[in-house]
C-alpha cells in the first residue's frame, strides 16, 4: 500500500466514528474504503471494518455518558437480544463464502443507504414528539418545564422492542451498516424523545452487537490487524469528537455525503458484477 492510502483510511475511519456517534452508518464509509485498496476480500473487509469501528463506539459512548440518566433498565433489557443477535449474525457471516457475500454486498449497501436516508425524517418526527411532550408538561405544570419525557414501560412494547432489537442485532452482526437508525426507531417506539439520550442508548447496544461479532471474527482470523489498528485510532478520535459536535451542530451535509457514497457504491458494484 502507498502512504496516502493509509492516511485516507485513517481520515475515513475518523469521519465514520463521528457519523456513528450521531446515527450510525459509518460502515458505509469504512467498508468501501477497505475494498478500494484492492487487497482484501469482501468478508475480510467487513470483519476488519467491524473491529476497527468498535473502539470508536466506546469513545462516542463516553462523550454521551451524561445523557444516559436513569436508563439502566433499558440498557439491561436490550443488551440481551443485542448480544444474542450479534452472535447469530456473525456466525451467519462465517458460514457465508466470499463469492456469495460479494453478490449480496450491493444489496446490503443499498438497504443500509436507504435506512440512512430515513434518519433525517425520523429525527424530525422525534423532535416534534419532544416538543409536544415539553408543551404538555408545561401546560400541566402551569409554566415552563424541563422534565424529560416519561417512557411507558408496557409489557407489550417491551416484547416488541426486544424482538425488533434481536432482528437489528442479527443484521448488525452480519453486516452492520444502518443499525443505528433502526435502534433509534425502536427507542422512539418505547417512548423516548430526547435524541441525545437515545443516541447514548443506541451506542451502548451497538457496542454489544459489534463486540461479540468482533470477537468471533478475530477468533476465526478474518481481521487485517494492520489496517484495523490504524482505522481504530481514527474511529476513536472521530467518535469522541462526533458525540460533542452532534449535540451542538446539525449533520445534514455529512448525511448527504454518506448517502451519495452508498448509492454510488451500490451502482458501481452492480455494474461491475
Amino acid at each position: 500500500m502507498l502512504w496516502h492510502q493509509y492516511i485516507l483510511l485513517f481520515l475515513v475511519a475518523a469521519v465514520a466514528g463521528a457519523v456513528n456517534s450521531v446515527a450510525g452508518g459509518g460502515t458505509l464509509l469504512t467498508f468501501p474504503s477497505l475494498l478500494w485498496i484492492g487487497r482484501l476480500t469482501e468478508v475480510v473487509a467487513n470483519a476488519t471494518s467491524t473491529v476497527a469501528l468498535w473502539p470508536g463506539q466506546l469513545s462516542s459512548l463516553w462523550g454521551y455518558r451524561k445523557e444516559l440518566g436513569p436508563s439502566h433498565k433499558v440498557v439491561a433489557l436490550l443488551a440481551v437480544p443485542s448480544f444474542l443477535g450479534g452472535v447469530v449474525g456473525a456466525c451467519l457471516l462465517l458460514r457465508t463464502d466470499n463469492e456469495t457475500f460479494r453478490v449480496l454486498v450491493p444489496y446490503l449497501i443499498l438497504m443500509a443507504t436507504l435506512l440512512f436516508m430515513v434518519q433525517e425524517p425520523l429525527a424530525r418526527w422525534q423532535r416534534r414528539r419532544a416538543e409536544d411532550a415539553a408543551a404538555t408538561g408545561s401546560r400541566e405544570a402551569g409554566g415552563p418545564s424541563a422534565v424529560l419525557p416519561v417512557v411507558p414501560w408496557s409489557a407489550g412494547r417491551w416484547v416488541g422492542a426486544m424482538f425488533f432489537q434481536l432482528f437489528v442485532a442479527i443484521y448488525g452482526g452480519y453486516f452492520g451498516a444502518g443499525i443505528g437508525i433502526l435502534m433509534l426507531a425502536s427507542l422512539g417506539f418505547l417512548g423516548f424523545t430526547n435524541i441525545h439520550q437515545m443516541n447514548a442508548l443506541k451506542n451502548i447496544n451497538g457496542m454489544c452487537i459489534n463486540a461479540v461479532a468482533a470477537v468471533l471474527f478475530i477468533v476465526n482470523g478474518l481481521v487485517d490487524w494492520r489496517l484495523a489498528s490504524l482505522m481504530a485510532a481514527g474511529a476513536i478520535l472521530g467518535g469522541y469528537a462526533g458525540a460533542g459536535t452532534a449535540q451542538r451542530l446539525g449533520q445534514k451535509h455529512v448525511r448527504r455525503i454518506v448517502v451519495f457514497i452508498g448509492f454510488a457504491l451500490t451502482v458501481s458494484l452492480l455494474v461491475r458484477g
